[in-house]
């Protein structure tokens, strides 16, 4: 059977994807989260990167071990791989320089092209890759949620990034128009700060959603957004605050939780007004995962906006994986149009 790769070493995850060549809607994963101290909010570049050299040989054993099940026979086809943070030259992190190494040489030996994109166009394309398997009747065949040259709206939500973009596929990945970018503390950022000073492990993403559900109500913190810029200094310094005063610790989550989707409403209403004629709104990254976040940006936005359509990247999609990459990669040596 006939694969294509994708690989992605982000800040925290060591992640490998195959997707299958032929259809394209078979998909194998295998990756591995890079361990943080308890009470530590994250890693340095160089450990992270260290982690990542360590785990690939195992983790790309486990990918083969799923592999060979199939079919005996594994035949690679291409490679994506994530190089960069965001698709821009001037956007570089230490960590994606693992994944590049190992994607390259595997090229070479397999006599097999590489496609370099970035770790945004990874997320935006794994959410579109799990929504189109999901919904496979009425988009049988189709490579993108959008139909090419159609701008979207793009949210990206993680550790790393507050991103606001309008994207529009490409067969080489998405052409990105950014809109607004974090102005300092990332939504990430944002829950494990407030995760880890409440005692929950590292990342405390799923931590803190599970913690919210016990509140009855939220703490009240500001929403800052400036021209599609999302802020969460202001709002992660009241939640410590309010801590440091014997606040409810499932009131602070809750709270937490409905500050980034208030600050991610109006950061898709400005983009939005600058792009009215948007084919909807795609929201990825580990961020977008959260249950609470999704059903309140849901509610706001069918009232504020309710021709436009909201899309999340399911759960198992929205966290660091390497999906995304292997899509790409395959969309762009199939020669598969975007929207075909």
């Amino acid at each position: 059977m006939q694969w294509v790769l994708g690989i992605d070493t982000s800040n925290y995850t060591t992640s490998l994807a195959a997707v299958e060549w032929t259809e394209g809607r078979r998909v194998v994963q295998a990756r591995s989260i890079l361990p943080v101290p308890h009470g530590e909010r994250g890693l340095r570049q160089s450990e992270a990167l260290f982690f990542h050299v360590q785990r690939l040989p195992g983790l790309f054993d486990q990918l083969y071990a799923q592999l060979v099940t199939h079919d005996a026979h594994v035949v690679w086809r291409g490679i994506g791989v994530s190089v960069r943070p965001r698709p821009s030259c001037r956007s570089y992190m230490p960590v994606f320089s693992a994944g590049w190494s190992l994607a390259s040489s595997l090229a070479r030996t397999l006599g097999v092209p590489v496609l370099p994109v970035s770790h945004q166009e990874n997320h935006l394309s794994a959410a579109e890759f799990a929504l189109l398997r999901m919904a496979s009747v009425e988009t049988a065949g189709q490579e993108s949620l959008f139909p090419l040259g159609a701008p979207f709206i793009g949210i990206h939500l993680s550790g790393g990034t507050s991103d606001v973009v309008l994207a529009q596929s490409t067969r080489f990945g998405y052409r990105i128009d950014p809109v607004g970018e974090g102005m300092d503390l990332h939504a990430g950022q944002f829950v494990d700060r407030v995760g880890v000073a409440i005692g929950l492990p590292f990342p405390a993403g799923p931590h803190l959603e599970r913690l919210a559900e016990q509140a009855d109500e939220a703490l009240a913190l500001p929403s800052r957004v400036v021209q599609g810029k999302m802020s969460f200094s202001g709002p992660c310094s009241a939640a410590l605050r309010a801590l440091a005063d014997g606040a409810a610790p499932a009131s602070v989550a809750k709270g937490v939780q409905v500050c980034i989707a208030n600050s991610v409403v109006k950061a898709v209403m400005y983009a939005y007004a600058r792009c009215p004629d948007a084919a909807g709104v795609l929201i990825a990254g580990g961020v977008a995962g959260n249950r609470a976040i999704q059903g309140r940006v849901l509610h706001r936005l069918r009232i504020q906006a309710p021709r436009l359509a909201i899309r999340f990247a399911p759960p198992e999609y929205a966290r660091d994986n390497a999906v995304g990459c292997a899509h790409l990669a395959r969309r762009f040596l199939s020669g598969t149009r975007p929207d075909s």
